[in-house]
Parts: C-alpha cells; sequence; structure tokens
C-alpha cells in the first residue's frame, strides 16, 4: 500500500477521491451559504450556519475535509513538479492548445488562486466564528436558542469592502475552471471513464462547475448590489 501511495499512479488517485470529496463539500458548503439569497433578516443563514457549527456529524466530518484539502494540494503540487521535471523542454505551444484545454494546462495556477481565495476566507470568516470571534457577530435569539449573528459579519464584508467582492468572484471563475477539467479527470484516473462516457462526464462536469462557480460568485454580488438599492 505505501509503494502504491508514493507512486505517481497513487498520488493521482489521493488527488481524484480527495477531489470527488471536497466537490461533495462544495455543495453543502453553497447551498448553505445560499440562504443569504432567500432571508434578508439574515434568520435563515444564522439558523443555517449555527446548525453547521453545532451538529456532531459535521463536527467530525471537519476534520476529515481539513486532511482532504492538505492531501489534494499537497499531492496536487508534487505531481506538478514531477510532470515539470520529466519534460524539461516541454511542448510545443501549438500543439498542446490542441491536444488538451486551457483549464486542464493550467490547473496549478488555478489551484494557487483558489488556495489564495481560501486563505482570504478562512482568515476574514471561518477563523472569527470558531476561534477568535467579532464584534460584527454579537448574539442573536431565535425562540429561545441564542446564536452568533453569523449573517451580519459576512454581509458587512461585502457591503464595506469591494474588494471582497472581487476576490469571491475571482475566486469563483478559478474554481468554475478547475473543475471543468477536475470533474471528468478525477473519474478517468479512477478507471470510470470510458468514450462512451468522456463526453457525458465532461458535460455533468460543466454542469456542476456553472453551478458551484456561479452560485459562489452570486452571493457576494447580491448582497453588495442589495445594498446599493
Amino acid at each position: 500500500m505505501a509503494y502504491f501511495l508514493n507512486s505517481s499512479i497513487g498520488k493521482k488517485f489521493l488527488v481524484s477521491l480527495s477531489g470527488l470529496f471536497l466537490i461533495s463539500f462544495l455543495f453543502v458548503h453553497l447551498t448553505a451559504n445560499s440562504m443569504i439569497l432567500f432571508d434578508s433578516s439574515g434568520e435563515l443563514f444564522n439558523r443555517t450556519a449555527h446548525f453547521m457549527a453545532t451538529n456532531p456529524i459535521i463536527r467530525v466530518v471537519e476534520p476529515i475535509l481539513a486532511i482532504g484539502f492538505i492531501l489534494h494540494i499537497l499531492y496536487t503540487v508534487i505531481l506538478t513538479i514531477q510532470n515539470w521535471m520529466a519534460r524539461p523542454i516541454g511542448y510545443h505551444k501549438q500543439q498542446r492548445a490542441f491536444s488538451s484545454t486551457w483549464s486542464s494546462r493550467n490547473m496549478i495556477w488555478l489551484g494557487l488562486v483558489i488556495l489564495a481565495f481560501l486563505i482570504i476566507h478562512i482568515a476574514n470568516f471561518f477563523w472569527k466564528v470558531k476561534f477568535t470571534g467579532d464584534p460584527l457577530l454579537g448574539k442573536v435569539d431565535y425562540d429561545g436558542v441564542e446564536m452568533e449573528n453569523t449573517y451580519h459579519l459576512v454581509t458587512t464584508f461585502f457591503i464595506q469592502w469591494w474588494w471582497i467582492v472581487a476576490v469571491y468572484v475571482i475566486g469563483a471563475v478559478a474554481l468554475g475552471f478547475h473543475l471543468t477539467h477536475a470533474f471528468w479527470a478525477a473519474f478517468q484516473t479512477l478507471g470510470w471513464s470510458d468514450n462512451c462516457w468522456r463526453k457525458r462526464l465532461n458535460a455533468l462536469g460543466l454542469v456542476i462547475s456553472i453551478i458551484i462557480a456561479g452560485g459562489f460568485a452570486i452571493i457576494p454580488l447580491w448582497v453588495k448590489i442589495a445594498s446599493m438599492i
């Protein structure tokens, strides 16, 4: 097993599995965040955030999710460096343009943009909610249940700073391009993609990319534009 995981195929296998796991997390996270769009009072989003923070299943999944992120990033970087070292001369740009998509050729750079966005997201929201707190959080009470006003923290950041909105939109776009290649590539690595399924997985990957990227981009734009009306 150790030999397999240290091999190139083993690393690609881990990248694929962790990637599919992270895609499922993105759908859950997007669903929770989208509550901002349906209730301007903030109650729906706060209740959802409180549920996510206190649910025992979510608490168990959180460290697994963190490990998934670390493995995905680590092995992707290792594989990229190994590929660069194996091809010191590189391919002719025109040949590469015909044989692969722009997303597949720039996965590492898209990944780095997403990583930068993730760090900003964790620092501004997750870290404050989980550990340090913030004056913007405060406390709200719904039906006798006290919880943090996460809605106030999130929306205030989007309303006050355009650069935060821009970062989220750029991060969402990069994520969308990343997923268009990553989705079907993961199934190909796992041996679940043949000529019959390749086009279907490409189409499904495109739909998933549009939903996830569009959803994460719309939320900050919606909050910012609504505050200006």
